[in-house]
């Protein structure tokens, strides 16, 4: 099967509706993840709407099966998407995107939480697989649930190629798990890649089982379809499992015996109704967000988007939203189509096609996207009625549809979408078990380019907003000029204003009319993607006035991503920077950020080299200006590798302010000391990326901050 050479694009939208397919079921099941099965069913006993209300959370909530899924799958593309990938190159890719004890994994500590375990070992130089190994984290630590959380990418990305994906997926789970616990992740991606064709799940189930051979697994799933087969009710099912691999049956956590059966009887029991399917893995109970993910995606696979259509409107809810939090903060703010479209390219690039062409940010190419697009929330809009929907619902072309009735003067209406962190997510008790970190998506200075389509003898009147967070961290709207429509295609532009270092939290369309008005425009894209003009953050105390120095963190402060050990606001300058070994990274920004110069004023204080930060991809894989005491060096980080691309002697003097500049643009990285260009290198690495500090073993202080592709 895996040497067809099916084009990708018979396939794009089962990777689109396997995508979707995963968020819904982690979203319907993560609200009453580590609730016993007894308080599930007293409170919902079917779990078959989205029930995050009800407990009091939001619905799009940061997530490890989520960023888990989306973020380990990125050392295909960091690795050229090579077919010989190696266990040991995603160990290093957990490395490069893992924050300790703040990004994707449950940090429940070394032999209690196996992906801590595993991340210790790695850190600690031991090589995937050995990192995940029973012999080194003993066999109940190795077999537990993580393996199969993570492995919906590697198939989404191998289509009808199913020795593929159970190749790629048995290197990924390798990095932290092993015996059963990996073959049960394989089990799965031998599944979900030949769903793309096969939709029988008695036949996915016997074939998988006979590509991953394992005695044990084929014992429990074998007893599991008898279980399944004496009767039409899952409870009864779920109480065999109970009974005989229940958490009680196996030492650990979160054993994967348990899960995998659960997931296995949901997929069996649900036949071709995805609602079913993903209502008995969450209402099941044991780990509900992992076992309904897993379901969600194979039927999303397997039934495709026509079967996420058939159940209730998961879609509008969801609206294509998702977190993906690593190290690289500005790919955190998210959709599944942006998430799509990158299984896409490595599926192309495995398949030996031409890679597709880069998309416009919000393109909307997917039937019934929405790209995280929703009503804005304003009072006014009651007096307006306002739907979302996408083009390609009603035509051949795609794009977001802003239908609109009774709008008239002094109303309107609105619809925004997200660019950064929502302030009332963080910090609330219940709402996830993972922090929301990100870096903002759309900064100030950077241009959006928007081509609406106007479908009315008379149109409305368009204005762009941004809702950015203030000194005091209250929302403050800044609206653009307003725009006259005409009948058709309408090229617009707008430069986003100085927001004076604050972070952009979201960007919206607002519609007016002077008269009665009912109809619609299409916005068919939206883009930006080059780094700002000038982007700039001042003195601390501009930022947040009152600021006091005991003051350790601000909300301006959040849009930065840090490894370091400690990164706070500092009093007298902007920044200061400590850490106590090597790699302390602080970055800002966007992958697609290219050509650009990063400055900032540095006062090293006592460090082993310390200096600016550029087109980081990551917090292991950057190009970096770093002062010594006695040579200023260019250096590139890959991974674990520091390479030296450029040096020369250089007398640094400790607590003296230097302004310092590094550019890059092209191959060519230029640095520049107190407006004196002072060394320069070229090197192909890297062509895009992050910017940011960075500082090995000790400190220093920063004086603004300010990123400009002038």
């Amino acid at each position: 099967m895996g040497d067809l050479k099916m084009s990708i694009s018979k396939y794009e939208n089962q990777i689109y509706s396997g995508v979707l397919g995963k968020i819904i079921g982690v979203y319907l099941g993560r609200p009453i993840e580590g609730w016993t099965y007894e308080a599930i069913k007293e409170s919902f006993y079917d779990v078959n709407h989205f029930v995050h209300r009800q407990v009091g959370v939001p619905l799009i909530v940061p997530d490890d099966d989520i960023s888990g899924t989306f973020v380990f799958f990125r050392s295909l593309e960091d690795n050229k998407f090579s077919r010989e990938l190696t266990a040991a190159q995603i160990g290093d890719t957990w490395l490069n995107y893992i924050i300790e004890n703040q990004t994707v994994l449950w940090w429940g500590g070394l032999s209690r939480s196996t992906e801590h375990t595993a991340y210790l070992r790695l850190k600690n130089g031991i090589n995937a697989p050995m990192s995940g190994s029973s012999e080194l984290n003993g066999k109940s630590m190795s077999e537990q649930i993580g393996a199969q959380i993570f492995i919906d990418s590697w198939a989404l990305a191998t289509p009808n190629n199913p020795e593929l994906a159970v190749e790629f997926a048995r290197k990924a789970a390798s990095v932290s798990h092993d015996g059963i616990a990996v073959d049960a992740a394989c089990l799965l991606a031998h599944m979900e890649a030949s769903a793309f064709e096969e939709r029988d799940i008695d036949q996915l189930l016997t074939n998988a089982l006979s590509a991953v051979n394992n005695e044990e697994l084929t014992k429990v799933i074998t007893d599991l379809r008898e279980e399944c087969n004496k009767t039409s009710d899952w409870r009864e099912v779920r109480e065999w499992i109970s009974q005989n691999h229940g958490y009680d049956k196996y030492p650990g956590s979160c054993p994967m015996v348990t899960n995998h059966l659960v997931v296995i009887m949901a997929l069996l029991m649900g036949g071709d109704d995805l609602q079913k399917s993903i209502m008995i893995a969450a209402s099941a109970g044991w780990d509900t967000d992992c076992n309904a993910g897993n379901v969600g995606c194979l039927n999303g696979i397997r039934l495709g988007l026509e079967g996420i259509s058939q159940g209730p409107d998961y879609r509008k809810a969801v609206s294509d939203r998702m977190y993906v939090v690593s190290s690289d903060g500005g790919s955190c703010i998210t959709d599944a189509v942006i998430e799509t479209r990158k299984v896409v390219k490595a599926a192309y690039a495995l398949n030996g096609e031409e890679l597709p062409a880069k998309m416009k940010r919000f393109s909307f190419e997917y039937p019934g996207s929405t790209q995280g697009f929703t009503l804005y929330d304003d009072t006014l809009e009651e007096l307006t009625t306002t739907k979302l929907y996408n083009y390609n619902t009603i035509s051949n072309e795609n794009g977001l549809v802003i239908e609109f009735d009774h709008l008239a003067k002094g109303n309107h209406s609105s619809v925004s979408v997200d660019t950064f962190i929502e302030l009332e997510s963080r910090g609330k008790e219940g709402t996830s078990y993972f922090e929301v970190l990100a870096s903002p998506s759309l900064y100030s200075t950077q241009e959006i380019e928007v081509e609406v389509l106007s479908l009315n003898e008379k149109h409305p009147a368009l204005t762009f907003f941004i809702d950015i967070y203030d000194q005091e961290d209250k929302v403050q709207t800044i609206y653009s000029d307003v725009y006259s429509l005409v009948k058709g295609s309408n090229q617009l532009r707008w430069s986003i204003p100085n927001t004076k270092g604050h972070a952009i939290y979201r960007l919206g369309i607002r519609l007016t009319s002077n008269e009665r008005l009912d109809g619609r425009i299409v916005i068919k894209t939206i883009d930006w993607n080059e780094a700002p003009k000038s982007f700039e953050l001042k003195k601390s105390l501009d930022l947040t006035p009152g600021l006091t120095p005991w003051t350790t963190n601000t909300t301006w402060i959040k849009s930065f991503m840090s490894s370091a050990d400690q990164f706070n606001p500092d009093f007298a300058e902007t920044f200061s920077v400590s850490h106590s070994s090597d790699n302390g990274v602080v970055t800002t920004g966007s992958k697609e950020w290219s050509n650009y110069r990063v400055s900032s004023e540095l006062i090293f204080t006592n460090q082993e080299s310390a200096g600016l930060v550029a087109r980081a991809n990551g917090h292991k894989r950057y190009y970096s200006v770093l002062f010594y005491k006695d040579k200023l060096v260019i250096s590139k980080q890959k991974d674990n590798e520091s390479i030296e691309l450029a040096n020369k002697d250089f007398h640094l003097k400790l607590d003296t302010r230097y302004a310092v500049s590094f550019i890059v643009n092209g191959h060519n990285l230029e640095v520049l000391v107190d407006g004196v260009k002072e060394l320069d290198a070229v090197d192909y690495e890297f062509a895009s990326g992050g910017a940011g500090f960075v500082v090995h073993s000790g400190a220093i202080l920063a004086n603004g901050f300010k990123v400009s592709s002038r």
